[in-house]
């Protein structure tokens, strides 16, 4: 399933952040509570971050493709750049997929992970 860019905002970071907004694989990933901030891996779930297309492959038939490209990406100072997203997330062996009703005009990561609205977690990067 083609995720829609405008629907997708990719977070550079340590631990990079993809969040979908509407996506066709929100039932199908966990809830997620890290009120902790201790992100849980997504068990059974891939993400393949590349300059033009990321992939999210989870179990059976789930999964989605995002045209990263025409995707925004955001970086502490502001705007960012796809391909230094894919380098944070090869280098963390994955990313936080978060799942959401609708990007958030501001980031609150206590919310997005601790209030229970968000469905996701920590994907690992596939080989």
């Amino acid at each position: 399933m083609l995720h829609e860019p405008e629907n997708t905002l990719f977070v550079r970071g340590d631990t990079p952040v993809l969040l979908l907004a509407g996506a066709s694989v929100h039932d199908a990933l966990p809830a997620l509570a890290a009120a902790d901030g201790q992100v849980p891996l997504c068990a059974g779930w891939g993400v393949v971050p590349k300059l033009t297309l990321c992939v999210v492959d989870g179990p059976g038939e789930y999964g989605l493709m995002v045209p990263s490209l025409a995707a925004p990406v955001l970086d502490a100072g502001g705007p960012g750049d796809m391909g230094a997203w894919c380098e944070d997330a090869e280098r963390a062996g994955g990313a936080v997929v978060l799942s959401v009703d609708r990007i958030p005009e501001v980031l609150d990561w206590g919310h997005l992970l601790g209030s229970g609205a968000s469905r996701g977690g920590f994907v690992r990067v596939m080989n």
